[in-house]
């Protein structure tokens, strides 16, 4: 694009051309939210840096034929003529847009992609420099939005069912003394080889052949013997069998089986009943009470902490969709545009957050690699704008009503982030401090407090 196209789609009331040495600049309106400048950088200084690089090369070049620091100009002139013209635009270039961005007044909040470059010997350089700006807008009635805030409660028989799973959990297995085979009710010690089976070929189908498979095996792992827990499928296989007997059977797990790593596939089976053995429950007294916790001397005390601890747990999961309908609501009564960078910034993050739970739920780096990342990015964009817009608006509230966060409330969130990842604040505060990290804690917690300020005040 060159000065005169530039200058005919200028945005009306921009600043005019400084014709100095600093350059010039024009604004150009492609989107709200995406700022487009020309910059020119003088003939003279462009001379200036180009016989100053090559002093430079003159001083350092290995040129065949010549002394190192006695190559001519004219000879370094010709030969790095590219390297030259190379270090000059890293030089310039960087320096004028900087220039041309705060004479013009803007606030550029991503990395500008440089076009239209015009550079010929003898004459001043020019480009066209493009990056994103925060939108404009203006607040709505934030305070006006009304939501029911959520009243959670939690019945004595939940409170009940509870204490039954804490008593399970304490539950001991004894062994059973008389000689007898497994029935309903026991629990069998077993270990045993699991190996993954072929499907059987369709008919007309040309079987494939097995690839051989390494058996997953268990050891000393208790199994129900039909329980209401127990996985039917398997553990009808060993009822009626004694301890130190051995089976071995074949368990066709249905394709809507709970688990997906079973469900629709065959395994082979071979099953040691080391023991059998029968649960006991310990009776529900102030003993058992405080086996749970020293703190909690009674039966009373601790049904007490579980409905208190089930109210709280209740209570934050409650709150915490309330909140989302509040930034549903507040995000769709504000129409503004979104700058593309911060869009793809946060896909990343989303992303980034994903995978990294594909990692811990044990998915290979080389599976990753064959993800459709173009449609997964696609899928991530309308949340990722909810998020954006989100973030823009409450940060805005937040400086209408003049919320802060203070170094001390900085350094206790730097405090919890030291424990969590075992380390001295002054080591995460160090980490932080580089790349402006503490810049984006705070400014996360800022929102975080403005989300708050609006939910309390919620009709």
């Amino acid at each position: 694009m060159d000065n005169e196209n530039t200058e005919n789609k200028a945005v009306e009331g921009a600043p005019a051309p400084e014709q100095s040495g600093e350059g010039t600049a024009t604004a150009v309106a492609e989107d709200p939210c995406r700022q487009q400048i020309t910059v020119e950088i003088p003939a003279d200084v462009v001379s200036e840096e180009q016989e100053s690089i090559i002093k430079q090369y003159a001083k350092q070049a290995r040129v065949p034929g010549f002394r190192q620091g006695k190559v001519p100009a004219s000879v370094v002139r010709n030969r790095f003529a590219d390297q030259i013209k190379e270090q000059m635009l890293e030089n310039l270039v960087p320096q004028y847009f900087r220039v041309a961005v705060m004479s013009g007044g803007y606030k550029p909040i991503s990395s500008p992609h440089i076009s239209d470059l015009h550079f010929e010997s003898g004459e001043p350089i020019r480009f066209t420099a493009s990056f994103d700006v925060m939108p404009e807008f203006e607040l709505g009635d934030y305070k006006g939005i009304k939501l029911e805030k959520p009243n959670v409660q939690v019945s004595d028989e939940e409170v009940e069912h509870e204490i039954k799973h804490l008593q399970d959990q304490q539950a001991s297995f004894d062994p059973v003394e008389e000689e007898r085979a497994l029935q309903d009710g026991d629990f069998a010690q077993v270990s045993f080889e699991a190996t993954p089976k072929q499907p059987e070929a369709a008919e007309g189908e040309e079987k494939k052949p097995e690839q051989p498979v390494e058996p997953v095996r268990m050891d000393e792992v208790m199994v129900e013997i039909g329980g209401p827990s127990t996985v039917a499928e398997f553990t009808e296989h060993l009822r009626g069998a004694k301890a130190g007997e051995e089976r071995s059977f074949d368990v066709v797990y249905p394709a809507e089986f709970h688990d997906q790593r079973l469900a629709g596939k065959t395994f082979g089976y071979k099953v040691k009943i080391n023991a059998i053995k029968k649960k006991t429950l310990p009776e529900l007294n102030d003993a058992f009470a405080k086996e749970l916790s020293p703190e909690i001397e009674t039966m009373e005390k601790l049904r007490e902490t579980i409905k208190e601890n089930l109210r709280s747990h209740r209570q934050h999961e409650a709150d915490h969709e309330a909140k989302e309908k509040l930034i549903d609501q507040l995000v769709s009564q504000h129409e503004f545009p979104v700058p593309t960078s911060m869009i793809e910034h946060q896909i990343d993050l989303r992303l980034e957050r994903g995978l990294r739970a594909l990692a811990a739920q044990g998915m290979r780096p080389e599976d990753m690699k064959r993800l459709d990342f173009r449609k997964l990015r696609l899928g991530q964009r309308e949340a990722a704008v909810k998020e954006v817009k989100s973030g823009l608006l409450l940060h805005k509230i937040a400086d209408a009503e003049d919320i802060q966060v203070s170094d001390e409330e900085l350094d206790q969130e730097i405090s919890a982030l030291a424990q969590q990842t075992q380390q001295t604040p002054d080591d995460v505060k160090q980490q932080l401090s580089k790349d402006q990290g503490l810049d984006r804690i705070r400014s996360r917690m800022r929102g975080e407090k403005a989300l708050n300020f609006l939910y309390s005040n919620m009709q």
